[in-house]
């Protein structure tokens, strides 16, 4: 069992997703393709795999079926009472200051976390640091181009790409969304430009391996990012 031995960073702030873990868990259980996308990009195996915010807990049972050795953290303690009854590796952390020891895991993953954290680059950095030498990180999370606080979607299907794209920020509200939303819960969500998403990836000093942008909509609205530690080229200084 993999357990916390560095001091947690948990910020004095309220974490966003405090108060509403039954409600979103109940959101969650209404998204079966996000399980589904999970069982087709996690790869398999049998050692230790850490969720970067689990949230209530649900990605935690896929990445068991898989073969792994499931451990979660995240910030919200309200989302871990939750997270605890389906996982008892669960821990609070800032997914920016992880927890854990450098090299503690075989394989990485988080999902839907890119418009939540601050600072996204360096959430990678962490997920990089802690991945043994040979692991694999994937992220399964918002489309930067096509998701987001930037764009507008019509009744019909079609987007509208807003110029807000490139402010790479936390956008507090947008006049296209639905009241009483997520976002709206959650006090908005921040936009990460396409070239800073990739780069991520790239500064943390990983591979981008395959990356897929699953669904069937003319307009993905997700993207998913497999990146390996090995054969990788240094980060740059």
């Amino acid at each position: 069992m993999n357990s916390p031995t560095r001091s947690p960073n948990i910020p004095d702030s309220r974490a966003r997703y405090d108060g509403l873990a039954d409600w979103y868990d109940a959101q969650m259980a209404e998204g079966p393709h996000r399980d589904a996308v999970l069982r087709e990009t996690l790869p398999r195996g049998s050692g230790t795999c850490l969720d970067i915010g689990c949230g209530t807990g649900r990605n935690l049972a896929i990445i068991e079926e898989l073969g792994w050795t499931a451990t979660g953290v995240d910030i919200s303690e309200d989302q871990l009472r939750l997270a605890r009854q389906r996982c008892p590796r669960v821990h609070q952390g800032d997914a920016q200051d992880l927890p854990f020891d450098s090299e503690s895991f075989d394989l990485v993953m988080s999902a839907w976390t890119s418009t939540d954290v601050d600072d996204f680059s360096r959430m990678v950095r962490e997920a990089a640091r802690v991945l043994r030498p040979t692991g694999m990180f994937m992220f399964y999370g918002v489309h930067p181009c096509f998701n987001g606080p930037h764009v507008h979607s019509l009744p019909a299907g079609e987007l509208v790409v807003h110029t807000t794209y490139r402010e790479a920020r936390r956008h507090e509200s947008a006049p296209w969304w639905g009241e009483g939303g997520i976002r709206y819960k959650v006090g908005g969500m921040r936009q990460v430009p396409l070239a800073e998403f990739l780069n991520a990836f790239v500064d943390a000093g990983l591979r981008i391996d395959r990356v897929t942008e699953p669904g069937e909509k003319d307009v993905p609205v997700s993207i998913t990012i497999l990146a390996s530690k090995d054969r990788a080229l240094p980060p740059p200084r």
